[in-house]
């Protein structure tokens, strides 16, 4: 667990949370805990698999080798016990462009595309960029946490051509499960409703187990279209390459054709070899990191709940994010972000931003070593004393 703990300085590296985050907060004194990879090294077989790339020192045209695919295949059936065939994946340059494609394929202008907020952000933006209707079907809020409002999406789905699924959902950390995913697969089959789900974040559980919507969705007359990455699982979100899983061979025709038309594809020799170390040889590493991850969302949770009582934790069941209830502060969208920026002097992902059911919450990434985790901690407590 020591290399968890290790302390790498990522400044002054491009690094989009460390470097970059001025542009987005106006601020450059602030401590960032807020886009979504982590403050830890890949793992060491994907450095080595990498570096013999370097060595090699030929960086011409590059074909993804069907080793990659068979690596892929056998960590679904590992992980999910999924049963992938290799001529159902089509690999892709990151899952935001994929779902973006996907959007183009499978839809026409003005149709209606459900997500449900709060949710990651670019998901609107894949929306209102491709001139498709937005419809919302917001989850609900109960005693037990988040749960997917069904009475209310059996009406959106009346009104759309696809669902947006976010499983495990980014920034609420719920992992569904099978009733949730089989009630939806049920609603999308009545209403016929291709249900697209990005499930990047498969591999991070902290609680529970992941069910790929496809598994779920099995036996009933639903279309699903998958979307996974080794990018969040590993930390190898910049090498961009990801993944999308058909159930059906017509619609992965009518895909690749697209991409083709757009000259998507071609990939690169580090993100397949990264790839394909990280899913042969990355388990321990991410069981591991999965055991860190853990305790350092206890330790939020704790810290939290005995210092700043107004404040609570929505513990995530997957992802390494966790959602922050603040509306007991009693603050406006833009006084709490001037309060955690001038105050707290914390970056972090403010809730409106996944949609207005997210005002007055805040999401904390929390993959990074636990000193890093103590200061952005302090820092909070420090303006949550000062507030009182």
């Amino acid at each position: 667990m020591m290399e968890f703990e290790q302390v790498i300085d990522r400044n002054q590296s491009n690094s989009m949370k460390w470097d970059f985050y001025p542009d987005r907060y106006g601020a450059d004194d602030l401590w960032p805990m807020w886009v979504a990879d982590m403050d830890f090294q890949a793992p060491k077989p994907v450095l080595q698999a990498m570096q013999e790339v370097v060595e090699h020192g030929i960086f011409g045209y590059h074909r993804r080798p069907k080793s990659l695919f068979d690596a892929t295949t056998a960590w679904l059936e590992k992980r999910f016990d999924w049963n992938v065939e290799n001529d159902q994946i089509v690999f892709t340059p990151g899952v935001v462009p994929s779902i973006s494609h996907i959007i183009q394929t499978f839809t026409e202008k003005e149709d209606g595309v459900i997500i449900q907020p709060p949710v990651y952000y670019p998901f609107y933006a894949l929306i209102h960029n491709n001139e498709r209707t937005l419809v919302r079907n917001p989850l609900k809020e109960t005693g037990q946490g988040f749960t997917i409002d069904l009475e209310d999406l059996e009406e959106k789905m009346k009104q759309a051509k696809m669902l947006l699924l976010c499983s495990p959902h980014n920034p609420i950390g719920r992992v569904w499960t099978e009733d949730e995913l089989s009630a939806v697969a049920e609603l999308a089959e009545k209403y016929n409703v291709l249900v697209v789900s990005d499930e990047i974040h498969a591999d991070i559980v902290l609680e529970g187990q992941h069910i790929p919507f496809a598994k779920a969705a099995a036996g009933k007359e639903v279309e699903t279209i998958s979307c996974l990455a080794p990018s969040k699982t590993f930390n190898l979100a910049s090498l961009q390459l990801s993944y999308v899983i058909f159930e059906n061979k017509e619609a992965k025709k009518k895909y690749e054709s697209h991409l083709q038309r757009e000259f998507v594809g071609i990939d690169n020799p580090f993100a397949t070899v990264a790839a394909e170390a990280a899913y042969r040889y990355g388990e321990e590493w991410l069981e591991q990191m999965l055991h860190y991850v853990r305790s350092n969302v206890h330790r939020v949770k704790d810290y939290i709940e005995s210092n700043m009582p107004e404040m609570k934790v929505i513990e995530p069941e997957g992802t390494y994010l966790v959602w922050i209830d603040m509306r007991e502060l009693n603050m406006g969208n833009k006084e709490l972000e001037k309060w955690l920026r001038h105050e707290a002097k914390l970056a972090l992902s403010d809730g409106p931003i996944f949609g207005k059911e997210g005002a007055g919450f805040v999401r904390m990434n929390v993959a990074c070593p636990r000193e890093t985790l103590e200061e952005g901690l302090r820092r909070l407590q420090t303006a949550y004393d000062n507030k009182k």
